[in-house]
């Protein structure tokens, strides 16, 4: 499942020295998958020159299976027994993108009141001198139920973070979304905290308040504004480079071999967005299912990296799934050149 990876041009990963010592260091290659263990839905961000991915967890490896076998009975109202087992969520942090150090239950279901299982896609922001990460709970499929997205609130990155609210966010299907899968963006140039969301198909853009604990309306008065772009399923991104914003999503089935990730180009974070093209797919050789990112700035000027879940070869199902990197590039024109497994 593990392979070393080779120098080669326009290759994946950073310098394993810090930026200043860069040219006289050897060059380090880290693994795919980045670090052991089921986990998907990978949110990546940089804080004070430390790496750091929040994934959902997915299932459990090795010496965990004992403590999986418990979680698995913990919840009998699911409707998707595997969700049982999704009750916290763990982070790893890195100086290099190379070593990576797990932070287990940065949060769990016994912070949050409302939430029994289905913890899932995380998206953190610094914001108030706090961290502040959202997520999605108990996997609601009509609006009589409880759940939706919540956030919750910490004083350091790797937690723990406690319920901000005592109740989700945003607990309705409005415009068709489910709500999940939610990332937080901070649009420097208008000020405004904007929360893309969504599952079904059908994704929804709301403004924050500056707190991040209540939606507010936009100037012209609405709350919610659909902006699904074509073929949309979910897992929305929102990357902004040269001046324009980078609107990204994944498109099929998680659980399948086509799942693969697909971007638009806007002058706007509120869109239009008009598709442009798949940039992530399966490799038959490598990995498939590849979809459900996000994206980090290197230290380079020009320097990113996709991070994103995969089925290993020879995976047994579509829950496991491993946190993979690769290099994320764009042609003169300012398109994503599509990413080359690794």
């Amino acid at each position: 499942m593990k392979k070393l990876l080779t120098l080669a041009s326009g290759s994946l990963l950073l310098l394993a020295a810090c930026t200043q010592a860069r040219s006289a260091a050897p060059v380090t290659r880290a693994e795919n998958p980045i670090f052991p263990g089921w986990y998907a839905d990978p949110e990546g961000i940089v804080w004070d020159n430390q790496y750091w991915v929040y994934p959902t967890l997915s299932l459990l490896w090795g010496e965990d299976s004992v403590k999986y076998e418990a979680d698995l009975h913990r919840v009998t109202d699911a409707i998707n027994p595997e969700y049982n087992i999704q009750t916290h969520m763990d982070a790893f942090s890195s100086p290099d993108l190379v070593t990576w150090t797990k932070h287990p239950a940065v949060l769990s279901i016994d912070s949050i009141s409302w939430a029994k299982y289905a913890l899932w896609a995380p998206s953190v922001i610094k914001a108030n001198d706090k961290y502040y990460i959202f997520f999605g709970a108990n996997d609601i499929q009509n609006n009589e139920q409880v759940g939706g997205i919540g956030v919750a609130v910490a004083d350091r990155p790797e937690g723990p973070f406690s319920d901000a609210l005592g109740r989700p966010l945003i607990d309705s299907i409005i415009n068709g979304a489910q709500p999940i899968d939610q990332f937080v963006y901070h649009d420097e140039e208008s000020g405004m905290y904007l929360m893309y969301y969504g599952g079904w198909r059908h994704c929804n853009v709301v403004r924050l308040s500056d707190d991040l604990l209540s939606v507010i309306p936009f100037d012209d008065g609405d709350i919610y504004k659909e902006v699904t772009p074509q073929n949309y399923v979910e897992g929305p991104f929102m990357l902004k480079r040269n001046g324009k914003y980078y609107f990204m999503w994944s498109e099929g089935g998680w659980m399948g071999p086509d799942y693969c990730v697909a971007y638009a180009i806007a002058d706007n974070p509120l869109g239009p967005f008009e598709r442009v093209g798949k940039i992530l797919e399966q490799d038959p050789e490598k990995g498939t299912g590849a979809g459900h990112h996000s994206v980090i700035k290197g230290p380079g000027e020009d320097e990113y990296y996709i991070i994103y879940h995969r089925h290993p070869i020879g995976s047994r199902g579509g829950s496991e799934r491993v946190v993979c990197m690769d290099s994320l590039k764009f042609d003169e024109n300012g398109y994503i050149i599509p990413v080359k497994m690794s």
